[in-house]
């Protein structure tokens, strides 16, 4: 499906302006910007923990675990902010003189996720006083119930959605608990889990533990890459609260004060750590830290955060960009099977797509459907749900949403039509996860597809990506990119610059085996020529030597090259004029 290049309103400055460059200043006013305190990104701006529902418990039951020295298991989850939020309090535990720390994340093939009853029975083993779920266990009434039974304490901290019961667990740190006054509802789990440890310090300093221990006060900074990384690469909405945590922790990793695991990931990516950007830990890091869960053993992605020997790390971290090679071609041929399904029901370029769109096939792979949803969602503009095999009787599905359709109670409404109908299901507005039989799948498929059609009544549902408007040739200069490409941190509710235009097109080749290079002439200073660059295109269009005329939408970026700095556009729609 093409997509529709749409202009935002330009929204109004404030009288005094910001003192920036005039066209980032229009890009924040146009993101809701609207003094300069929304741009203050320093420590000293995150929300204070006092309003985060049972924090304070939290941290006395941790520090009284201390004293006692107690035995703690944590329980990830088995994607990125599973593994930062693993990685993150077994540093800080450790640091703060807890001797007995250990982890477990659930393999996704044997286990599924969160915080089941078999995976207690597997903590048991360990013989833990104490269970600390992170990223997950907002949902596990079972487990928790299980973990009593064997009298292992517990305490959940999360940031999915809950449902109608809660676990019965010693304490639950959730933003999104009801009753939690905490101004922001959008901490991914290892902000959560970074609030706790802060919590905890503070509980520590007011024992004055630190001074009759003899062990250092922890500088809970130096964990902001890891809160950074499993932020952004969460696809949580950057408010403010998290655009401080991702710019601090980046801050960091530009100054070389980053932990060895993430130095190794960003070598094996082949980014600079001088000029990382957010973008770069979500499509770049991330991934490679995500193909370990998906395709294997996330211990692995935590064991690389956890190192401390550089060498250790790199190994680890060339481990994880084998296994993101691996899970790129199992993604190509997925997607090519999904395209031939999508031509089965919509044969011809100008069939309408129905309003959501449920695909299962027996090959597929089990950790890769969640990235096969994406796909689909983005090229159709529908709601998506990719569902593989779970286990003999049971197909396990990922499923992706677009703006306007709160795809976890899109799940929640069809659970209550058909009580049964649904095994089990959890997520987020735009992303969720569910289990059905594999013999329901045509009856899920059908009432989903209804009811998202009802819900999405009156939404539009064509592609399209928003721009900031046109720039002037005058503008298309190495500083302003600079600028626009570290004005962020850009994300998911921030969104990074986009503009539109029409451009002469100078020259055009085929890169790699999809990438399309182009020279461009801003029609207005034709003897400008301007460096782009548009990824995955269609080599059956593209290029095309008959055309003098392209409208891009694109960002505006910096490259650098062999020490010289140049400006780049970054091509995300590339049309025939």
């Amino acid at each position: 499906m093409k997509k529709a290049i749409r202009r935002r309103l330009q929204a109004e400055l404030p009288a005094a302006g910001f003192g920036l460059h005039p066209i980032l200043e229009q890009v924040y006013a146009n993101r809701g910007v609207r003094k300069t305190a929304d741009l203050a990104l320093s420590l000293d701006q995150l929300l204070p923990p006092n309003d985060l529902m049972g924090l304070d418990s939290a941290a006395v039951m941790l520090a009284d675990a201390l004293q006692q020295q107690s035995s703690i298991v944590i329980v990830g989850d088995f994607d990125a902010d599973g593994a930062t939020s693993t990685a993150l309090v077994v540093t800080v535990l450790r640091q703060l003189g807890f001797q007995q720390v250990a982890y477990l994340v659930p393999n996704r093939f044997e286990y599924g996720y969160g915080l089941t009853p078999e995976i207690v029975a597997l903590a048991a083993q360990q013989k833990p006083d104490i269970i600390i779920t992170v990223d997950n266990g907002i949902s596990s009434v079972s487990g928790v119930a299980a973990a009593t039974g064997f009298g292992i304490r517990t305490l959940v901290t999360d940031h999915h959605l809950p449902g109608t019961e809660l676990p019965a667990a010693d304490v639950i740190v959730n933003p999104n608990q009801t009753g939690d006054s905490f101004a922001s509802k959008n901490l991914a789990g290892v902000g959560v889990i970074f609030y706790v440890m802060l919590a905890l310090r503070a509980q520590l300093r007011e024992r004055d533990y630190f001074q009759r221990s003899g062990v250092a006060e922890p500088n809970l900074a130096e964990v902001l890459d890891l809160v950074a990384l499993g932020t952004v690469a969460d696809v949580v909405p950057l408010d403010h609260n998290n655009r401080v945590l991702v710019e601090q922790g980046l801050k960091r990793m530009r100054a070389g004060r980053v932990r060895p695991g993430i130095v190794a990931l960003a070598e094996v990516a082949q980014r600079s750590l001088a000029r990382l950007t957010a973008a770069d830990l979500g499509f770049a890091l991330g991934p490679r830290l995500n193909a370990a869960g998906r395709l294997d053993d996330m211990s692995i992605g935590i064991e690389c955060l956890l190192a401390d020997n550089p060498q250790r790390a790199r190994t680890l971290a060339s481990e994880l960009n084998d296994f993101n090679r691996d899970r790129q071609q199992i993604e190509r041929e997925m997607h090519a099977d999904a395209l031939r399904k999508l031509d089965d029901f919509l044969p011809g370029a100008d069939t309408t797509p129905p309003a959501a769109l449920c695909l299962y096939d027996k090959q597929w792979h089990q950790g890769v459907v969640g990235i096969l949803a994406a796909r689909i969602k983005e090229r159709l503009h529908r709601p998506a749900i990719a569902f593989a095999d779970g286990d003999e009787t049971t197909i396990k599905g990922s499923a992706r949403s677009i703006p306007g359709l709160h795809i976890r109670d899109a799940l929640e409404r069809v659970s209550t039509l058909a009580p049964g109908l649904i095994i089990k299901f959890g997520g987020h507005a735009m992303a969720a996860g569910l289990s059905i039989e594999r013999k329901d799948f045509e009856r899920f498929r059908d009432l989903f597809e209804h009811e998202v059609e009802r819900l999405l009544d009156g939404v539009e549902l064509e592609a399209a990506i928003e721009s900031d408007g046109e720039l002037p040739a005058s503008q298309m200069q190495l500083e302003l990119a600079r600028q626009l490409r570290f004005g962020g941190p850009w994300g998911q509710h921030f969104p990074e610059p986009v503009f539109d235009g029409v451009f002469t097109l100078v020259q055009q080749r085929i890169v790699g085996e999809r990438h399309l290079k182009l020279v461009l002439a801003h029609p207005q200073q034709p003897d400008q020529l301007l460096d782009a660059i548009a990824f995955n295109i269609d080599t059956a269009l593209w290029p095309d030597h008959e055309l003098e005329q392209v409208r891009v939408a694109y960002k505006l970026d910096s490259n650098e090259f062999r020490g010289r700095e140049t400006v780049q556009m970054l091509i995300e729609v590339l049309e025939p004029v």
